[in-house]
């Protein structure tokens, strides 16, 4: 009993960032929420292993092997807009024209982080999004904490071109 308690604790606690950082990688809600589904899954069968000051970190490594052993499973992915974080409050304070402003940017941001290859996508996505260190990022994607910053910097250095470009294009215009 005590094992379901800490399971639906966890799940009521991380449940919303496991969904949002699948959400923000598969881009489709049903793939997220099956992802979610799965992710909890294996946890149950192994978190009597882990500390709670571990639990975050461990859970989105078991949801992108999910996440991975479900692209080994499919052809291909198509990655679609993400939903998700377009949902901003209404009653912020701030007028429309800014609320408008803040989701264009937003939405650039994400179709730029779309655009990157696979690595890079999850390393800008832990990172810059979910605010995980570089060494939870690196142990959530499995890899060195030295590739792990290799990654994040050519993934930064791409977006960082696409800005300049898109801005350069704009004076154009």
């Amino acid at each position: 009993m005590a094992k379901r308690s800490t399971l639906e604790s966890v799940y009521r606690t991380y449940m919303p960032d496991v969904y949002r950082y699948l959400r923000s990688l598969c881009g489709d809600d049903a793939t997220a929420e099956d992802l979610v589904q799965e992710t909890f899954y294996r946890a149950y069968l192994h978190l009597e292993n882990y500390r709670d000051e571990q639990v975050k970190p461990w859970l989105f490594r078991v949801a992108y092997h999910a996440l991975i052993d479900l692209k080994r499973k499919e052809s291909r992915s198509i990655a679609s807009a993400d939903e998700w974080f377009h949902r901003l409050p209404d009653d912020d304070g701030n007028g429309p024209e800014s609320v408008l402003l803040r989701k264009e940017g937003h939405d650039r941001l994400l179709a730029w982080i779309g655009g990157l290859p696979e690595m890079q996508k999850q390393a800008v996505v832990l990172v810059d999004l979910h605010q995980f260190s570089y060494q939870e990022g690196a142990e959530i994607m499995g890899i060195t904490l030295s590739h792990f910053k290799v990654v994040l910097f050519r993934a930064r250095q791409q977006l960082r071109k696409i800005r300049e470009k898109e801005e350069r294009d704009e004076r154009r215009f």
